[in-house]
């Protein structure tokens, strides 16, 4: 309810005001009454009201110097003035002071209900309008930490575009962030990320995000000044102050084996840090942060969960690497001749360059594994080897060169894939599938009753499950399982030949557990039923 003051010096005017007109209809409370201005201060400043009906012409405090002081302590109090026809110069002294409107005496019922009904309609536009501002002012102090983070990443990128403003921007996010202190950037890479990120659902990705902000936000309040922020997935980036009392250099550092261990002991995760050099401004903090960023990027050649400064970066410019077509010529010419200590040799010859130049060996590293996979591809495309299954494996395998994040890694898959290629070449040159082949039916005859899988079987002939599969196939025409029924039925037909076989035990005997499924299956493959079989 709004609430409303009649201020009239005469009783009767106050008295039909307030008794004749139906203020609840507009949603208004007559919540007090005075007979001159002095005494309608005192009511106003108990009730406070919204409205404020009031005659021009009153002793003491009249009608206009009362509005001056409503309008000084009450800035949005609606004031209505009631007059005479004689008060056309009071009356143009009241606009003057923002009243809403005027009626005149005597008061006429329909000209009152116009003016209320003006009156309660700016009421609600201001209502409306405080509300739209109080929701607004809501909504931004949720949104201020990502406001805060946002400006965080353009100080890492952009450095400080506006120094004119940089003051008044700080102080709306709260940041107490010197224009000029020591700074140093660090930057928190998850090892691994590919995996340890990008698998998660979005909800168990936004919780691990909120922990790690967490537990290395509590470290930097513990030891030092400082905000934390997430500057991509995986990625987190800090802004550091020293307190001047400080051992700056041993203190950054013991902070940076504290985030390392918390994370490793809290979340199981793994991290490499880099950390950039001191600067004196935050002007400079871009080129702390790249400094930060180059570091962290010696993962490649390190090795993970390192701290790593820019020290470590140890860049020679004039060791460029090249991969030499004739170097991939000899790896082919290897592959083809199944020399796998020649191989693995030349590939050493291959990396170790990489390892000495770090400037291009992360993105260089990459680029020669897959010329490498390339050449074999080449290589068993010539030899009529690419089978569907191998070229599904190479592009899984060209997905993995970009995932890795140490030169190590990569190496050891590329090296692996050489040394699978080289052994099938080696087979087929040798016509070493048919005593594999023979090995495997030998085995499956031996062991058919087991539970045989073809995990089992790949290990005992030493080859990878893919690639017995297609190996076994191309050389049999029937795969695996086929040839493991085929050998399971044979038996079983042999020992339902004797009548004291009894049908259960020779399911249970050739490596079946449930007799209606080999019943089924015994139908499928002979056009018989077990017992028909046995009767003809």
């Amino acid at each position: 309810m709004y609430r409303l003051v009649i201020v009239d010096d005469e009783a009767a005017v106050r008295f039909g005001l307030s008794t004749y007109f139906d203020w609840s209809q507009y949603g208004i409370e007559v919540v007090g009454e005075a007979e001159d201005g002095d005494e309608a201060l005192e009511v106003i400043e108990r009730v406070r009201p919204n409205i404020v009906l009031t005659d021009v012409r009153m002793p003491n405090m009249d009608g206009i110097c009362l509005s001056m002081e409503i309008k000084e302590r009450l800035p949005t109090t609606q004031i209505v003035f009631v007059s005479g026809h004689d008060d056309v110069d009071y009356l143009k002294s009241a606009l003057k002071v923002n009243a809403v409107d005027y009626i005149f005496k005597p008061v006429n019922m329909q000209e009152l209900t116009t003016v209320i009904e003006r009156v309660v309609a700016v009421l609600q536009d201001a209502e409306e309008e405080r509300t739209y501002i109080v929701d607004m002012q809501v909504k931004l102090t949720q949104s201020m930490p990502l406001l805060r983070e946002k400006f965080l990443m353009s100080l890492i990128r952009d450095g400080v575009t506006h120094p004119e403003r940089i003051k008044d921007k700080l102080d709306f996010l709260e940041l107490d962030l010197p224009m000029t202190a020591d700074y140093w950037t660090i930057l928190v890479n998850i090892d691994d990320s590919a995996v340890v990120v990008l698998t998660r659902s979005e909800r168990d990705q936004q919780l691990l995000s909120y922990s790690v902000l967490n537990i290395i936000q509590e470290l930097i309040n513990r030891n030092m000044h400082g905000y934390m922020f997430e500057n991509r997935n995986g990625e987190f980036v800090g802004i550091l102050r020293m307190r001047k009392e400080d051992n700056q250099e041993g203190q950054l550092f013991r902070l940076a084996e504290e985030i390392r261990d918390n994370l490793q002991r809290w979340l199981k995760i793994s991290v490499t840090i880099g950390v950039g050099e001191r600067i004196s401004s935050l002007t400079s903090l871009p080129q702390s942060y790249t400094q930060a960023r180059e570091a962290a990027e010696q993962r490649w050649f390190l090795g993970k969960n390192h701290i790593l400064s820019i020290d470590n970066l140890q860049q020679d410019k004039n060791t460029f690497y090249r991969f030499d077509l004739a170097q991939g010529e000899r790896i082919l010419s290897m592959v083809k001749a199944a020399d796998k200590d020649k191989l693995l040799s030349e590939l050493d010859k291959v990396f170790e360059p990489l390892a000495r130049s770090r400037k291009e060996g992360l993105v260089t590293c990459r680029h020669v594994s897959l010329q490498l996979i390339l050449l074999t591809s080449r290589l068993m495309l010539e030899l009529n080897m690419l089978a569907p299954e191998i070229a599904d494996k190479e592009t899984l395998l060209w997905e993995q060169v970009f995932k890795q994040e140490t030169m190590l890694d990569l190496r050891t898959i590329v090296e692996a894939h050489l040394l699978e290629v080289c052994e099938r070449v080696g087979e087929k040159r040798n016509g070493r599938p048919k005593n594999v082949i023979e090995r495997i039916q030998l085995l499956i005859d031996q062991r058919y009753a087991e539970n045989l899988q073809v995990g089992d079987i790949a290990k005992e002939v030493f080859l990878s499950p893919t690639y017995l599969c297609l190996l076994f196939k191309q050389e049999t025409g029937e795969t695996i399982n086929e040839y493991i029924t085929r050998a399971r039925i044979e038996k079983a037909k042999e020992l339902l030949r004797d009548p004291r076989n009894k049908f259960y035990e020779v399911c249970y005997t050739v490596g079946y557990s449930d007799p209606s499924y080999f019943s089924k299956l015994f139908k499928k493959i002979t056009g018989l039923t077990p017992s028909a079989f046995r009767d003809q």
